[in-house]
């Protein structure tokens, strides 16, 4: 069974990202999640770049790391000075880290904006290489914009990797910097890469132009120059035929992925990226993904079947520690992948899952979910009350009544496909089941606006939990927010999980406009704790009303289920 090596680069790649920033103190957290992931490397930053990347690997010499090995990235020497005397290659080696991945130009576009000479790169490269490998480090050589570097100049970027190499790498990763290549170019040049750098060398040197052609797929426009050097590179002996190829794939195209299935199935071994696809522009190859097919759709041993049900909760863990919401069509790990809406599907999902699911969600840490909304019949219901744990009897009278319900709802104006917390808190009322946490019994909202100031307001809310009544008042930047603290605030003394709890998401939508501002208007509010993501709605002409209807479902649903975590 083939083994891809699983490169995590969240911590770095991942970090340029568009509103996406971790303290050295959470780089360690997630480092962490990833090692009991049995990620192989994890990147843990530019330690030549910024206070906070050194700070990362100071911290990361205290802890102790069972599966992963922590790498440091820079560039390769600046032009025209030694090896030893650039701050960069030696701050990879202060930072204490094990292993280096370096980058360095393979595009001669690059090379000439940075307005040095072609030899100049490429002793840059080597010497980079060789100097870090003298030091005890494991390095890995980075070949930035490697496949538009291949189609301008293919002999060119051949050579900066057997530059990496004669320095003494054996691992060489290509990159897709701009995220513009498509898979098929991807796995031509991956092919023809790995062909020219590991099988039989041309003998001779005094090969004719030919024999060169027609072994090294060299176009007859090539130039008398570039023939002389291919010749040169492809009869030098000097480099093993042990080399690890890697990618590096990003996501300009929408291709991040599938680029990278492409380099393994043509030979690469080394699979980069990140963490729910975080990075620059759009984005980087996305691990949540990747892993799973490798894993699961092409019988590659890169992770222990037991690790990889932890995906979906180290997706979360990273979205949550970015502050980034969940996108919840994201493959495998994301809250509708599995998600069946449709009574015709949801029927044929309950006798043979695999009819409308392409694997056992299970696999990934993840779970099927069935939506409910005016488009359901009764299997959907009969699914939906199963999960949640809620008794509809052994007559149809329940499930009738809730199917009933739900559809005179919605059509009201309540969208329950996306509220799964206030569905749940239906059902258990139409079944008898519903215990409330806490009933209210009064809450007075209070706005103040003059001309010189912002408007500011204030809540006091009067609930109820059991026979203790209590009274509290809060501020807050609006009028739902000043509710959300004072209940908060009454409620946290009994209740200290609701600490872990917090908003997300706070939507707002007129549903029928004509009626001006009189109209009726739906509010969905999202939250989330470390594990879950949850929502809740309201519908009314009165949009605290509608607020409040949402905000009140969103703790007692948080509620029961710490109640129902503790009972089972």
């Amino acid at each position: 069974m083939k083994k891809a090596i699983l490169y995590d680069t969240t911590l770095r790649d991942g970090m340029q990202g568009e509103n996406i920033c971790f303290s050295p103190e959470d780089k360690i957290k997630v480092a962490k999640r990833l090692d009991d992931m049995g990620i192989h490397y994890i990147e843990g930053g530019w330690p030549g770049s910024n206070p906070n990347a050194m700070r990362f690997f100071e911290l990361a010499k205290e802890t102790q790391f069972k599966n992963s090995r922590i790498t440091a990235f820079g560039s390769t020497r600046r032009a025209n000075i030694s090896p030893d005397k650039d701050k960069n290659l030696n701050a990879l080696v202060e930072s204490g880290a094990p292993v280096a991945a370096i980058f360095g130009k393979s595009w001669d576009l690059h090379v000439k904006i940075m307005e040095i000479s072609l030899d100049e790169n490429l002793a840059m490269i080597k010497e980079s290489v060789e100097w870090l490998t003298a030091q005890g480090l494991e390095v890995f050589y980075d070949a930035e914009h490697y496949y538009d570097g291949y189609i301008n100049n293919s002999i060119y970027a051949i050579e900066t990797l057997k530059a990496a190499v004669s320095g003494g790498c054996t691992v060489l990763v290509l990159c897709d910097t701009n995220g513009g290549t498509l898979p098929y170019d991807i796995e031509r040049i991956t092919t023809e890469t790995i062909a020219q750098l590991q099988k039989t060398r041309i003998s001779s040197i005094n090969g004719t132009v030919n024999q060169t052609q027609a072994n090294l797929n060299i176009s007859p426009g090539t130039n008398k120059n570039q023939m002389r050097e291919m010749q040169r590179c492809a009869t030098d002996d000097s480099f093993s035929d042990a080399i690890t190829f890697g990618i590096h794939a990003h996501n300009d195209c929408g291709m991040a992925v599938a680029n990278s299935i492409s380099a393994v199935r043509c030979g690469a071994v080394m699979v980069q990226g990140t963490v729910n696809g975080y990075g620059e522009r759009c984005g980087n190859a996305d691990l949540t993904s990747i892993i799973p097919i490798l894993k699961l759709k092409m019988d590659n041993d890169c992770i222990s079947m037991q690790n990889l049900k932890k995906l979906k909760k180290l997706s979360r863990f990273v979205s949550e520690t970015a502050n980034m919401t969940p996108l919840n069509s994201r493959p495998f790990v994301g809250h509708s992948a599995f998600a069946h809406k449709g009574g015709i599907h949801v029927s044929a999902v309950m006798k043979a899952s695999e009819a409308y699911e392409h694997m056992n969600p299970e696999l990934v840490g993840s779970n099927r979910r069935v939506l409910v909304s005016e488009q359901s019949g009764i299997s959907n219901i009969e699914y939906k009350a199963k999960e949640m744990g809620i008794d509809l009897g052994d007559d149809n009278l329940h499930r009738k009544s809730i199917v009933t319900t739900v559809k005179e709802l919605e059509d009201d104006g309540y969208q329950f496909d996306v509220a799964e917390g206030s569905l749940k808190i239906i059902m258990e009322k139409l079944t008898g089941q519903y215990q409330p946490h806490f009933e209210l019994e009064s809450f007075r909202v209070t706005i103040e606006k003059d001309k010189e100031r912002p408007c500011s307001a204030y809540a006091m809310i009067k609930i109820k939990v059991g026979n203790t009544v209590e009274i509290t008042a809060a501020e807050g930047d609006g009028p739902v927010s000043a509710l959300d603290n004072a209940l908060r605030k009454a409620l946290t003394n009994i209740f200290p999980d609701l600490d872990e709890m917090h908003l997300v998401d706070f939507k707002v939508r007129v549903i029928e406009g004509s009626d001006g501002t009189d109209a009726k208007v739906r509010v969905i509010i999202s939250s989330r704790d470390e594990n879950n993501i949850f929502s809740t709605i309201g519908v009314s002409e009165d949009i605290i009303e509608a607020s409040w209807q949402a905000l009140s479902d969103s703790f007692q649903y948080k509620l029961s289920m710490k109640k129902e975590q503790e009972t089972t």
